[in-house]
Formats: structure tokens, sequence, C-alpha cells
């Protein structure tokens, strides 16, 4: 892995990966909120981050920047025995 690409997913914290992974389960800001235990709003402003992070331009963009860029898929990320962690 080349040290920007590492650069830029060690920048993507665990509350937005945990974020990723709620949009790509097709979690609406409200969803994403309350199985966070923050805010419609804070879940809002994790979305617009990681927009700007990963470079795209709509929030259902998201997961699949996410796993362009660290080769993760969110939908599998914390099912037992996937290995992408």
């Amino acid at each position: 892995m080349s040290n920007a690409l590492m650069e830029r997913t060690a920048r993507i914290t665990d509350r937005q990966r945990q974020v990723v992974e709620l949009i790509a389960q097709g979690c609406s800001n409200l969803e994403v909120g309350s199985r966070l235990g923050i805010s419609p709003r804070t879940a809002k402003a994790h979305s617009d981050v990681l927009r700007q992070k990963l470079g795209v331009t709509r929030r259902r963009q998201i997961p699949l920047a996410y796993r362009a860029l660290t080769g993760i898929d969110p939908l599998l990320a914390d099912r037992p025995g996937s290995g992408s962690r």
C-alpha cells in the first residue's frame, strides 16, 4: 500500500468506519444516529466529512469509494470470519 493511500485510510476514524458500514446497509441518518447513539445531525456531519475525504459528491457513493480506497467491503466488515479488518 502506498504511503498516500495509508495516510488517507488512517484519516478515516473508527466512528466514520461504523458510519460507512451503516450507509452501506442502507441506513438513513436517523437510523445511523439511532444505532450509534448520536443525533441524526451528527450522523449527517460524519457523512459530509466522509464524502469530502473519499472525494465523492453523493452519500450513496461512500461505500463504493471506501471499498476502492481500503479494499474492505463495508457490508462484510462486521461479520465474523470476514477477515476484512
